[in-house]
Formats: structure tokens, sequence, C-alpha cells
């Protein structure tokens, strides 16, 4: 090794270091920041973030994407879609009923894309160290269960990204844009009257307390696409040896490190939203035909469209990611 990788997160407060001895056998010191958007005790940073930066160090001996492209923090993690129309190649992995499983469908997204996408000119600038999803996002309600299409008519639902939005749209209710994070003033002030969020979201943003009623699409109503990517040419100023060791660390062995804790939370969160009186509920027929239609008008889309985005066989990288799904979950 010839130099100690720390890297400090600017907002978790946290750490990492990787050392090693050069040719004049001085320790040698590489600091790199990390932006992260959510509290130091959330658990992507406490559980994913901060166990990987640990197995660096100790491997080595020691708007967000544009964070990291740009250089201005060397590492940095945030949603895709919160950039819909760069990263429009990488929609058809939250549409309703990709999966549940959140530790296949990450796996399945880096192998993805790995296959089809790490020559597409958006990912230029970037070394793109892990993928995330979370498992399934659901209807949640504070007053009644959503299981049928007139459930949702008229109702003000908060989302964020662009396929929940045409999701809801499509399907009879009136999108409002707002952060997960904010649900709980949405909710409070009268301005949605129910929010999609993953299982996990709503004990993690304290939001059981009002939305005590859920509806549990098989496969997920919608899903949300996660990167924790590095610029590169920071990562390319690395000695060989880290970089190999950062990369066996990272990739598809990251990707499931971040599903497995979503996984992880999602099934803590039903545990104790039943534990607590909560209503749980399947869609009716009716409601699950109208979310595949959308399901299947926005594939169709997609793979229309795909040329322009970088895929030429767009239909042929869904199939593939589906099938690696299949694979990962069993």
């Amino acid at each position: 090794m010839n130099a100690r990788i720390r890297i400090h997160s600017l907002i978790a407060g946290t750490a990492l270091m990787v050392t090693g001895l050069g040719q004049t056998a001085q320790a040698q010191t590489t600091t790199l920041t990390m932006s992260s958007w959510v509290p130091p005790a959330h658990y992507v940073v406490k559980d994913i973030l901060q166990p990987w930066m640990a197995d660096v160090e100790k491997a080595t001996e020691g708007q967000h994407w544009e964070l990291a492209r740009k250089g201005v923090a060397d590492i940095t993690w945030g949603n895709f879609t919160y950039e819909p129309d760069r990263f429009k190649s990488v929609w058809f992995s939250e549409l309703p009923m990709m999966g549940s499983n959140a530790e296949a469908s990450s796996v399945a997204l880096w192998r993805t894309y790995s296959q089809f996408l790490a020559r597409n000119d958006v990912f230029k600038g970037v070394t793109l160290l892990g993928t995330g999803m979370l498992g399934g996002g659901q209807f949640h309600h504070p007053g009644k269960v959503i299981d049928t299409p007139d459930d949702l008519k008229g109702q003000k639902v908060r989302m964020g990204g662009p396929i929940q939005k045409r999701l809801l749209e499509d399907l009879g209710a009136i999108p409002v844009a707002g952060p997960g994070t904010k649900a709980y003033e949405l909710l409070e002030g009268g301005v949605i009257d129910a929010s999609l969020h993953a299982l996990e979201s709503v004990v993690n943003f304290r939001l059981d307390g009002k939305l005590k009623n859920h509806t549990i699409i098989p496969g997920g109503l919608y899903d949300a696409s996660f990167f924790i990517a590095m610029n590169e040419g920071k990562f390319k100023s690395l000695s060989a040896a880290d970089q190999q060791a950062i990369q066996k660390l990272s990739g598809e062995a990251l990707s499931r490190r971040w599903g497995q804790q979503f996984d992880k939370q999602n099934k803590e969160a039903e545990t104790k939203l039943r534990a607590n009186g909560h209503k749980f509920a399947q869609p009716s027929p009716a409601l699950l035909d109208n979310i595949r239609k959308v399901r299947t008008a926005m594939l169709a889309e997609l793979h229309k469209d795909g040329a322009a985005f970088g895929v030429k066989d767009h239909n042929a990288m869904v199939g593939y990611y589906e099938q690696q799904y299949k694979a990962l979950a069993k």
C-alpha cells in the first residue's frame, strides 16, 4: 500500500483512513471527504456507510451526484431519480412490482449497471461504488386502508420522483412533491391525505403515530434507486493496490450490504407496526390491475425512448434485471 486513505463524512462526522508505507518507509495519508444528507444516527450512515468505511480502512491498512463528479466531495450517495432526466436509464428499477427483496434488487441493479450501463455517458466523471434499492414502497394512510381504485380518487399523496408522480396521476390521486422527512409536517397541516414510503421510513421518520393503515402491493408499489459514487479523478489518484482494495469491498459487496440493511429495517418496522395494532391490507384485484397497466405503459415508453438515453435494447436490460432478481431472491 502506498497511502493511508481517510474518508471523512462532511455531515456524519466519521472518518476512514487507509495507511501504508511508501518507499521512504514513512507513513503517508490521503483524506477523502464523503457527503451525507441524513443524520449520523440514521442506519444508512450507521449500519451501511460506516461499516464499509471501516472495512476499507482495514483492507488498505488504514446536488450529490454533481458533488462527486465535480470533486466538491470525494464520495457521495443519493437517489438516481432526484436527477430524473440524467438517469432515465435506471427508471425501470423504480417501476411497480420490480421486487420487495432489497438485497436481491440492489445486487441485480449493480449487475445490470455493470452489464448495460457502465459505459453510458451519464456515468462519466465518477467511479460508481455501489447501488441500492428500498425494497419496495407502499401506500400509507392515517384514516383508511387503500384497497380499491375509488380509495385513491382525489386523495393528495406525498411522493418523490417521476415514477411515483406518474403512478399516482394515472391512478386518480393528486401527487404532492415533498421529501419523506417532511411528511409529518405535511400530514399535520392537512396538505396531504396519505404518503408513499417503504415500511422502514414510516418508523424511521417517526410517522407511525400518523400513518396507521398500510396497503402492501406485492413486489412493491414503486422503488427508489440509490448510488454511492466517488470522484473518478480522486479514485485514479490512489495507488493501484488501494483501488483494488476499495473495489473488492464495493460493487456487488457494497450493494448487497445496502440491501441487507434495508431488508432488516423493513422487517423490523413491519413487526413493530403490527404489534402496535396498525392495519395491513392487500389491494383489490381492480387496483392491482390498474397498477399493472401503469407499469406496462411506462415500460413500453421507456423501451421506445431507450436509444435517446443510451440504451439500445431497453427490454433486454429489464429482462436481465428481472432474471438476476429472480435468481437472487430465491
